[in-house]
C-alpha cells in the first residue's frame, strides 16, 4: 500500500515554498514519509498515497504551474487524496482581503470539476516591493507598498497537523475499500 505524501508547491519569490517546507516539517514529524518538490519537476505521482499543493495567487489568478499541474495529473489526482494550500493576503490583512483571496481561488479551482480536495486553506503571503520582477515591476501602485509578511505559521502548523488525521482517515478508507 502507497503511503508516502507528496507536497509540491510552485513559488516565485520563495514565499510559498517556505510554507511547503514547514508542511513537510510538521508532516514528517507525525511518522509519515514525505517529499517535497516543486510542481514543475514532478514527473508522476506514482508511490504516492496523498497530494498536497501549494501556490500563490497572484493578479487574480492561481500560479501558472498549479493549473498545470492539476491539468497533467488529472488522472492520478483524481484517484488521491488531495489537500491544497494558497498564498494570497499580502496587503492590509483585513477580512474582505481573505475573502477576495478564497473566491479567487474557488475560480481557478472550478476549472477542473473532477478534483475534490480533502481540505483547502488560504494562508497569508509575503510581499516585498524591492524583488517585484517583471511585469509587476512596471506597475506604480505595487512598487508602492510597503513590505509585507501575513503569513501565520502557526496557523500553518495547525492545518498541517490537521491534514495528518484527515489523510490518515483517507488511508484507513482507501484500505478498507481494497480489502
Amino acid at each position: 500500500m502507497e503511503t508516502k505524501i507528496l507536497v509540491a508547491y510552485a513559488s516565485s519569490y520563495g514565499s510559498t515554498q517556505e510554507i511547503a517546507e514547514e508542511i513537510t516539517k510538521v508532516l514528517r514529524s507525525q511518522d509519515l514519509e514525505v517529499d517535497l518538490q516543486l510542481m514543475r519537476q514532478v514527473n508522476t505521482l506514482d508511490g504516492y498515497f496523498a497530494v498536497v499543493l501549494g501556490a500563490p495567487l497572484y493578479m487574480f489568478h492561481w500560479h501558472k504551474d498549479a493549473l498545470h499541474f492539476l491539468a497533467r495529473h488529472q488522472n492520478a489526482l483524481a484517484r488521491k487524496p488531495v489537500a491544497i494550500f494558497a498564498g494570497g493576503p499580502f496587503g492590509s490583512g483585513d477580512g474582505n482581503e481573505w475573502q477576495e483571496v478564497r473566491s479567487q481561488l474557488d475560480k481557478e479551482l472550478v476549472k477542473f470539476p473532477w478534483l475534490r480536495p480533502v481540505a483547502v486553506e488560504i494562508v497569508g503571503g509575503r510581499f516585498d516591493p524591492a524583488k517585484l520582477r517583471f511585469p509587476y515591476s512596471l506597475i506604480p501602485a505595487l512598487r508602492q507598498m510597503p513590505a509585507s509578511d501575513l503569513r501565520d505559521w502557526e496557523a500553518i502548523r495547525s492545518w498541517a497537523n490537521d491534514l495528518v488525521s484527515l489523510l490518515r482517515v483517507q488511508n484507513n478508507n482507501h484500505q478498507l475499500e481494497l480489502a
